[in-house]
This record gives structure tokens, C-alpha cells and sequence, in this order.
């Protein structure tokens, strides 16, 4: 039941809006992570936090990573890989230095 209230908390009628009320409705995204704007009693739109919106686009590009992932394993399943211990030693990388280097973000 704790699910069907929070949906019924985050329905904001259109006429909201109409009444000037954009900027309380905004600031309800801070405690919430999306909103159902209703027009003639019907679902119209959902507006989402920032933070939500980022979660969702981050899951969406994992899932075409996966999609990529499976379609190559797919392609070249049955070719021989090379070993990490080959690939780091033709690039003259220690072990040591891969547990030493900092992150870094792909984009």
C-alpha cells in the first residue's frame, strides 16, 4: 500500500501550474524523485528530479554497454583472447602500477 500512496502524493494536476504555482511544485523534486502532472484527470507527463534523470540515463547507457558486450561476445566468441599477463607485459606494465593508478572516468 506504501507504494499506491506515493503515487497518489505525486500526481500534481495541470491547473496547478495554471495557478502560478510552478515554483512550489519544482521544489517538491527535492524531496521527490519524479511527478505525474495530470491533465483532464489522465496522466500527462512526469517531471524528474536532476538526480533521478541521471540515474536512469546511467542505467540506460550500462544496458547498451551490455547490449554491445553480448553483440561482440556474440561476433567473436569463438576467437582465442590474450591473456591481461601478455597485454601488460608488450606494454610494460607491472602489476604494482595497475593497484597504484588512480581511477579514471571514461565518457
Amino acid at each position: 500500500m506504501a507504494n499506491a500512496t506515493g503515487i497518489l502524493q505525486s500526481l500534481v494536476p495541470i491547473s496547478q501550474f495554471n495557478k502560478g504555482q510552478a515554483s512550489r511544485i519544482f521544489d517538491r523534486l527535492h524531496t521527490e524523485k519524479e511527478l505525474i502532472v495530470l491533465k483532464n484527470n489522465q496522466p500527462s507527463a512526469i517531471i524528474l528530479s536532476p538526480e533521478e534523470y541521471t540515474r536512469l540515463t546511467e542505467i540506460e547507457e550500462d544496458y547498451m554497454l551490455l547490449l554491445e558486450a553480448n553483440r561482440r561476445l556474440e561476433h567473436h566468441g569463438d576467437k582465442a583472447g590474450i591473456p591481461i599477463e601478455q597485454v601488460m607485459e608488450e606494454l610494460g606494465i607491472s602489476e604494482e602500477e595497475l593497484d597504484t593508478a588512480e581511477d579514471v572516468e571514461i565518457e
